[in-house]
């Protein structure tokens, strides 16, 4: 009986053990001018920059990290309003007092106190200059007929680290403004289908503006070995597959 008692003490330790443990997520490091750049890959289309001791989240949802374990924000950028890159809860978990919030228009009726950017709009906040990028869908439609993303209502943003111009696509498609991109140096394109881009999308924008590092990301089921297929004569972009379905 006292061994038995022993397992299933040792049993309780070790899952308590595993529930009080931090998150493990796939970091990438990039040298910049002004010093590392840190990519946390939560996942789908939630990111997280560590940058000149600032830390900015991307799209924040609970349900792809528990936000108690992660640190508080000093910005949070909103791509748009559905509820996988919009949580109430999560941005109530991450804000301090003074986190600024970058969101849509469509997103300010749902957070408090969020700064609206519009399509087109360059804005610098707590250092770090932003541009606000139109996201919407070209060919993907509701059976109704109404795009999943209509123009004007998404931002994708170029995000400035030092000598490093990073754009996070938000929920869109290979749009003209996406491709008349200029001097992008590490993009995240969104590969989910139906409401977002196709394998072939990905590809023919990012063959028109070149980043130097292309990560496909909120990508669901999609094969992303067709995009690496697709890209064989671009050695220039480098493909980086991080787990971000």
């Amino acid at each position: 009986m006292k061994q038995l008692l022993v397992i299933i003490g040792l049993l309780v330790l070790v899952g308590n053990g595993a529930a009080a443990a931090p998150e493990k997520f796939d970091q990438d490091t990039v040298k910049t001018s002004a010093g590392d750049l840190q990519i946390t890959f939560i996942g789908h289309g939630t990111l997280m920059f560590t940058f000149g001791g600032k830390v900015i989240h991307v799209d924040p949802v609970g349900q792809y990290a528990d936000y108690g374990k992660l640190p508080q924000a000093d910005l949070i950028l909103i791509t748009h309003e559905h509820r996988d890159h919009l949580d109430p809860k999560a941005l109530e978990r991450l804000r301090r007092g003074d986190t600024p919030v970058v969101l849509t228009k469509a997103c300010a009726n749902e957070v408090a106190g969020g700064l609206v950017m519009n399509n087109g709009e360059v804005k610098t906040i707590v250092g770090v200059k932003l541009e606000a990028v139109p996201a919407y869908n070209l060919a993907h439609k509701r059976d109704s007929g109404e795009p999943f993303h209509p123009k004007g209502r998404g931002n994708g943003y170029v995000l400035t680290f030092g000598d490093k111009r990073v754009y996070v696509a938000g929920d869109t498609e290979n749009t003209p403004e996406m491709k008349a991109l200029k001097g992008i140096d590490i993009a995240f394109l969104p590969m989910n289908l139906p409401y977002t881009m196709t394998p072939e999308m990905v590809a023919d924008a990012a063959k028109a503006f070149k980043p130097k590092i292309l990560y496909p990301y909120h990508y669901g089921k999609t094969d992303t070995t067709k995009l690496m297929d697709l890209m064989k004569d671009s050695p220039e972009i480098e493909i980086r597959i991080r787990k971000m379905q």
